[in-house]
């Protein structure tokens, strides 16, 4: 196992539990944008950017699932205590095997808009491994530029689709998006999920096409205590596509876990 890394966060908000917010496989800590600026008035947010992905350092050797997860739980014993871990696609994979491997750092669980890993079916790990060569031929904006607008709805607005495929442009790199993608091509969490013992919030987009309904369907079917939201008018980016109801939501679920006030 590599040793964790220090990295980059973002911070907003100076009462309340903590909020440990975890980015998908192409972005960073600036997708929680609409979630640092609203729910920092009620709970401590943080964001990272991952290990090798934008303004955290690259990792110094190959980085696995279990490397992601110990390097956010080095992120929540420095704060003291346990968090309330968010993570969209990528990052809520991550969020899942943290929640297994260090149960006693996590509060609760939001997972949004992903899976139980690529490594559910050989042909999604198989693509998933196929990324990296892709980064590499294209570079950051020309593979940002053809994934990015997969990523939120047909009708989402150009200025957000231009934010996600800026933020995707900015924040991936080699070799950071290779362990990655290495971690999706090899996880499968499906055995695992039932021995996640914090309560869970299981959300996605109506119309993702990346993950799809379907997959955060399985998480939501297998975790003993969870809540499964779908997100009207939202692709797989729900948390910036939809932030309003996404945060509600989120609100909702610490309410009840954090017992926050009204």
């Amino acid at each position: 196992m590599t040793a964790p890394v220090a990295v980059h966060v973002e911070e907003a908000g100076e009462r309340g539990p903590l909020l440990l917010c975890l980015h998908g496989i192409g972005s960073s800590s600036a997708a929680f944008a609409p979630q640092l600026a609203e729910l920092s008035a009620h709970v401590r947010v943080v964001a990272w950017d991952a290990p090798g992905y934008a303004a955290s350092p690259d990792p110094g050797g190959p980085f696995t699932l279990d490397d992601f997860a110990d390097t956010a739980a080095g992120l929540i014993r420095e704060r003291g205590g346990s968090a309330h871990v968010l993570g969209v696609s990528w990052g809520g994979v991550i969020a899942l095997r943290l929640a297994t491997r260090h149960p006693e750092l996590v509060a609760s669980l939001i997972v949004a808009d992903s899976s139980a890993g690529s490594g559910t079916d050989p042909a999604k790990a198989e693509a998933m491994r196929a990324r990296a060569a892709d980064l590499a031929e294209l570079g950051p904006r020309a593979f940002a530029e053809a994934r990015g607008p997969r990523l939120v709805s047909p009708e989402a607005p150009d200025e957000l689709v231009r934010r996600v495929v800026d933020t995707m442009a900015a924040s991936v790199r080699l070799p950071g998006y290779g362990h990655a993608a290495e971690s999706m091509a090899s996880a499968d969490l499906r055995t695992e999920l039932p021995s996640v013992a914090a309560p869970t919030l299981v959300l996605c987009g109506d119309q993702d096409r990346i993950t799809g309904v379907d997959a955060s369907q399985v998480i939501a079917g297998a975790v003993h205590k969870t809540a499964y939201v779908i997100v009207k008018d939202a692709g797989h980016l729900a948390n910036q596509e939809q932030p309003g109801r996404f945060n509600a939501w989120v609100l909702a679920h610490l309410r009840i876990t954090a017992s926050l006030p009204e």
